[in-house]
C-alpha cells in the first residue's frame, strides 16, 4: 500500500460534492453542540485532567486491575473468558452459543466485534445476527462497515435509507421521513429481540472494584436484548477498565457531552451478575493492545473512551468520510491506533490530518493525538513506507533545509521562476492543491537580503 491510499479512497467520497457538504455540516453541528454543553460546566477542564490521570494510572497497572476485575466478576457468577486475538474472540463466542444451542443473536453497540469480524464469522457458522441499534442495523442491511464510532450510518442520506428499508421492510421507495422509517424498522427489530437466543453488547466501562460493566446507549435496545435473552455476552478490550465505581462519574460526565452534546446518554446500564435463570459471559480481548501498551510514545491512545469527538472536529474526516480510512476505527484516533496493528497496511493514515490540533483540544481524556500522528509519520518514513515521489521530495527538501546555502539558492530560484515563468501558476492550478489556492506574488528579495540592507537604519 502507498501513501495515496486514504487520499484515493477519500476522492471517491468527495466526488459527490453534495454528500461531502452535508456530511461536513452534520458533524460540525454535533461538534458545536459539544462546545455548548462543555462551556456550561466550569470544571470541564478539571474533569478532563482527572480522567486523563485515572486512565494513565490504570494503564500503568493494567495487569493488576484485569486480575481484580476477573476475581470480582467470577465472585458474582460471571463467566470470564480471555481472548488473545480476533480469531480466539470469535471462537469463544461461537462456543458459548453452541453450548446453549443458540442460533439467533442480537447485538448492540460493539465496535470490538466489528474489529474482530464477528458478524461474518457467525453467519458462516449458521448463526443469525441482528444488530439491534438502528444505525448499526442500517449499515448491516447495506453490507457496509460503520463509518463513525457513535453514528455508524452518518454517511447515508435519508433517501438511501428509505431505499434500503423498501427492499427489506416493504416501505415505499419514496419514503424518507426519519420518524416513519424508524417506525418501519421497529417491528422487525422487536421480533428479533423477543426471539433471540442470546444477546451481545459492547462495554463502555469495566470496573475492577466490582467486576461489573457499564453500557451507555440512547435507544435502549441493549437493555431489552439482555433482559429478554437467556444469555448475555459482553465483549471488551483490555483498555476499557477503570479502577473504582467512584471514578465512573467523571467519565459519564465527559462521554455523552463529547460524543453528541448530551448531558448524559439516555441509558447508562450496569451489569454485575447474571439474571436468574440465565448466563452472563464477559470476553476480555487483547488483539494487539498489549503490544500498543508497550510503546511508550503511543500507549496513551489506549485511554480513548470512543466518544468520537475527534472525528466530529477533524476537517479531514468530515470531508472524506469514515470508510476512506480502511479501518474499524476511523478518524484521528483510528489513524494512531491502526498503524500499530499493521504499519504497512495503514501507512497513509497518519498523513490524513492537517495537524491542526483540534482533535487533541476536544479529546475528553487529553490524548495528544496530533503529537502521536506526527510521531507515526516519522516511523512510516523510517520504515520505508512512503511512496517514491514523496520519499524523493522529502529527501530533497531535507537537504535544502539542512543547508543555509541550498536554502538561499532555492529561495532565489523560486522567486525567479514565479516572476519570469507565467506557466508555473498554470501548472500549479492543474494540481489538486493548486485548484483551491492562489500563488502569492513573488517578493523582489528575500527577508535575509532586506534585513542586510536595513539592519543599520
Amino acid at each position: 500500500m502507498t501513501i495515496r491510499d486514504h487520499a484515493g479512497a477519500a476522492e471517491a467520497f468527495t466526488a459527490d460534492a453534495e454528500r461531502t457538504a452535508w456530511h461536513d455540516e452534520a458533524l460540525w453541528f454535533v461538534r458545536a453542540k459539544r462546545d455548548e454543553v462543555t462551556h456550561a460546566i466550569p470544571e470541564w477542564e478539571a474533569l478532563r485532567t482527572i480522567a486523563s490521570g485515572i486512565k494513565a494510572h490504570t494503564l500503568s497497572l493494567l495487569d493488576d486491575y484485569l486480575e481484580e476485575f476477573e476475581r470480582n466478576a467470577v465472585a458474582h457468577g460471571v463467566t470470564v473468558h480471555w481472548a488473545t486475538d480476533a480469531d480466539e474472540h470469535n471462537r469463544i463466542i461461537l462456543g458459548i452459543l453452541r453450548e446453549r444451542g443458540a442460533t439467533r443473536l442480537v447485538k448492540s453497540k460493539s465496535m470490538l466485534t466489528e474489529e474482530c469480524g464477528l458478524n461474518h464469522y457467525l453467519e458462516a457458522q449458521g448463526i443469525t445476527v441482528v444488530d439491534s441499534d438502528l444505525g448499526e442495523r442500517i449499515v448491516q442491511l447495506g453490507h457496509e462497515a460503520p463509518s463513525h464510532i457513535v453514528m455508524p450510518a452518518i454517511h447515508k442520506r435519508k433517501a438511501e435509507v428509505g431505499a434500503l428499508f423498501a427492499q427489506h421492510f416493504g416501505t415505499s421507495p419514496e419514503e424518507d421521513d426519519p420518524n416513519r422509517l424508524a417506525d418501519a424498522a421497529r417491528g422487525p427489530l422487536r421480533r428479533a429481540l423477543f426471539g433471540a437466543d442470546a444477546a451481545l453488547t459492547g462495554v463502555n466501562f469495566a470496573i475492577a472494584e466490582t467486576g461489573g460493566i457499564v453500557v451507555c446507549t440512547n435507544e435502549g435496545n441493549a437493555d431489552l436484548g439482555c433482559h429478554l435473552a437467556p444469555v448475555h455476552i459482553a465483549c471488551m478490550g483490555i483498555e476499557k477498565l477503570i479502577p473504582r465505581v467512584a471514578d465512573l462519574g467523571v467519565f459519564l460526565r465527559l462521554l455523552a457531552r463529547s460524543a453528541t452534546g448530551q448531558p448524559i446518554t439516555a441509558y447508562t446500564s450496569h451489569f454485575v451478575r447474571p439474571r436468574t435463570p440465565g448466563q452472563f459471559h464477559v470476553v476480555i480481548v487483547d488483539n494487539g493492545r498489549s503490544e500498543h501498551l508497550g510503546r511508550p510514545d503511543f500507549r496513551e491512545a489506549l485511554a480513548c473512551i470512543r466518544c468520537g469527538a475527534c472525528l466530529n472536529t477533524c476537517p479531514v474526516y468530515r470531508r472524506s468520510g469514515g470508510h476512506s480510512y480502511g479501518a474499524t476505527i476511523p478518524g484521528p484516533i483510528g489513524a494512531i491506533l491502526s498503524p500499530g496493528i499493521d504499519l504497512a497496511k495503514h501507512a497513509s493514515l497518519p498523513f490524513a490530518s492537517t495537524l491542526c490540533g483540534s482533535c487533541g483540544d476536544v479529546c475528553p481524556v487529553k490524548i495528544d493525538i496530533p503529537g502521536q500522528l506526527y510521531r507515526w509519520r516519522q516511523l512510516v518514513a523510517r520504515g520505508g513506507h512512503l511512496d517514491v515521489p514523496k520519499r524523493r521530495a522529502m529527501g530533497c527538501l531535507g537537504r535544502i533545509l539542512g543547508s543555509r546555502r541550498y536554502y538561499e539558492w532555492a529561495g532565489a530560484i523560486g522567486r525567479m521562476m514565479l516572476r519570469l515563468a507565467p506557466a508555473v501558476p498554470w501548472l500549479v492550478r492543474r494540481t489538486a492543491w493548486g485548484r483551491e489556492r492562489e500563488l502569492p506574488v513573488a517578493p523582489r528579495e528575500s527577508f535575509r537580503d532586506w534585513y542586510r540592507r536595513n539592519r543599520d537604519t
